[in-house]
C-alpha cells in the first residue's frame, strides 16, 4: 500500500509537471503590459492564500471577518500591478503595507466591544497580508526588468528543480536520515541535498543559457542557487509550522498530490524577496 501511494504521488506530480509547467512558461511569456496576466494570477495567488491561511489560523485564533481580511490581501498585490503596468515607483507598494496595517489597528480600535481578542485580530490579520499579500510581489518587482521574462522563468524553474529534485532523492534515498526538523520529520537529508542540487542546476544552466542576462563569475550563480535553495525549503517548512500549530495535513485540496495552492507555492513566496536582492545587488544592469 505504501509503496502504491509512493507510486500515485509520483503520477500526480508528473501530470502538474507535463500539464502545468507548460502553462506557467506560457503565462509568463505574455509580457504586455509588463506581464499583465502574470500580475492577474499573482492577485488571484494572494486572495487564494489568504483564504487557506485564514482557514489554518481560524482553527484556533479568532479573526476579522473574511472578507475584510482579503480585501486587505489584496491591496499589494494590485498596487504592485499597477505600479509595473503604469510605471510608478514601487515606494507605493511599501506605502500600501503601511496602510494596511494602520486599517487594521484603526478597525481593532473602532470596532471592538471587548478587547479579549484584540491581539488575535491585530496579529492573524497582519501576517496574512504580509505572507499571503506582500511577500510575493517581489516577483511582480521583477516584471519591470529589461530581461523579466527571463529573470521569472529562472526563478520560477529554481524554485520547481529544488523541490522536485528534494522530494524525489528524499523519496529515494532518505529513509535513513529524515526527521531533521522537526518542524516536518518527513524531510530527510538527502532531501535536502537533492533541493540545493536542483536549484544550483537550474542557476548554472540560466547562465549558460543566458549569459548576456546573469553576467560575472559563475560563483555568483552557485552563491544564488544556494541562496534560493535554503529559502524555498524554508518557506515549505514555514508553512508546516503553521499547519502543525492549528493540526492539520495540508492548507488545502485543490491541488492533486499537493494538497492547497499555498503547499504549492509557499516557497514562491518566502524565497522571491531574496531573488530579487540577489537581482538588485548583482545583476541590476540588466
Amino acid at each position: 500500500m505504501m509503496w502504491w501511494n509512493k507510486v500515485s504521488k509520483l503520477v500526480q506530480r508528473l501530470l502538474i509537471f507535463f500539464i502545468g509547467l507548460p502553462l506557467v512558461i506560457g503565462m509568463v511569456a505574455v509580457s504586455a503590459s509588463h506581464h499583465l496576466l502574470l500580475h492577474v494570477v499573482i492577485i488571484l495567488c494572494s486572495l487564494f492564500s489568504s483564504s487557506e491561511v485564514y482557514g489554518l489560523f481560524e482553527k484556533k485564533y479568532k479573526q476579522f471577518p473574511k472578507v475584510y481580511v482579503y480585501f486587505l490581501t489584496g491591496i499589494p498585490a494590485l498596487v504592485a500591478c499597477l505600479c509595473a503596468s503604469f510605471g510608478f515607483s514601487f515606494h507605493y507598494l511599501e506605502f500600501s503595507l503601511l496602510i494596511c496595517f494602520l486599517l487594521i489597528l484603526a478597525t481593532e480600535v473602532l470596532t471592538a466591544k471587548t478587547f479579549t481578542y484584540s491581539i488575535e485580530h491585530i496579529l492573524t490579520s497582519t501576517f496574512i497580508v504580509l505572507y499571503a499579500g506582500y511577500l510575493i510581489t517581489y516577483v511582480s518587482r521583477l516584471t519591470v526588468y529589461k530581461n523579466s521574462t527571463v529573470l521569472i522563468m529562472t526563478y520560477l524553474f529554481m524554485i520547481f528543480l529544488c523541490d522536485s529534485l528534494a522530494w524525489l532523492i528524499g523519496m529515494l534515498f532518505g529513509k535513513n536520515n529524515r526527521g531533521i526538523f522537526k518542524a516536518s520529520p518527513n524531510k530527510s537529508l538527502a532531501g535536502f541535498f537533492g533541493g540545493y542540487a536542483g536549484s544550483i542546476a537550474s542557476a548554472l544552466l540560466a547562465k549558460y543559457i543566458w549569459p548576456e542576462v546573469f553576467f560575472g563569475s559563475v560563483v555568483k550563480m552557485i552563491f544564488m542557487g544556494i541562496l534560493i535553495a535554503t529559502t524555498g525549503m524554508l518557506g515549505d517548512l514555514v508553512e508546516s509550522v503553521i499547519k502543525r500549530c492549528v493540526g492539520v495535513k495540508d492548507s488545502g485540496c485543490i491541488i492533486p498530490g499537493r494538497g492547497g495552492l499555498l503547499d504549492s507555492i509557499d516557497s514562491i513566496i518566502f524565497a522571491g524577496p531574496v531573488f530579487y536582492m540577489i537581482i538588485f545587488l548583482f545583476f541590476r544592469e540588466i
